[in-house]
């Protein structure tokens, strides 16, 4: 289902969860579930993927992680202010001890001059830890070329907040969904 870079890097988030006793949740508006489908496609997850959240809908960022109305209204729901709050709302509202949220704009509509297609916004937060903020700007790439680019920076950062600031996963053969 998924191209063999992403089984890749997805299997070396569970493992670094699993030698480091952490349960992961995702939060995932613009990716709606991939992240989340595409760890608990390796047998085993269950050991380390406590949930996953697909808030696609303001109201459903609101009422399911708890992020203020007013934030969204303020800020955009394609925002780093948004992206942390779904990450530590998520946190909050799980038994994971590590959680990763995504929004964004994959296309083809929904772009604006400020906030073009192929924005994203990550944000992972860990028990104890700081919430951790990237940004994206992928392009206007095509729908699902934005949304796989998007699992791929999204498992590379759960990695990375297990491993430390320094680690990078090994490196697999890119596939041809590559931007």
């Amino acid at each position: 289902m998924f191209p063999d870079d992403i089984v890749a890097l997805a299997n070396e988030v569970l493992e670094a969860a699993k030698a480091e006793g952490v349960m992961i949740a995702t939060a995932e508006s613009c990716t709606a579930g991939l992240v989340s489908a595409a760890l608990t496609s390796i047998s085993g997850s269950a050991e380390v993927v406590e949930r996953g959240f697909v808030t696609y809908s303001n109201a459903s960022k609101c009422e399911m992680l708890g992020v203020e109305q007013q934030l969204i209204e303020d800020a955009g729901a394609v925002s780093e202010p948004v992206a942390r709050a779904m990450a530590e709302g998520a946190l909050a509202r799980s038994k994971a001890g590590l959680t990763l949220s995504i929004t964004g704009i994959a296309g083809p509509t929904g772009g604006t001059p400020l906030k073009p297609i192929g924005l994203v916004h990550f944000a992972t937060a860990r028990e104890g830890g700081a919430t951790v903020h990237r940004q994206e700007l992928f392009g206007d790439l095509g729908r699902e070329r934005v949304r796989a680019a998007s699992v791929r920076v999204a498992l590379n950062m759960l990695y990375v907040a297990l491993k430390g600031v320094s680690a990078q996963p090994r490196p697999h053969p890119p596939s041809v969904e590559r931007p």
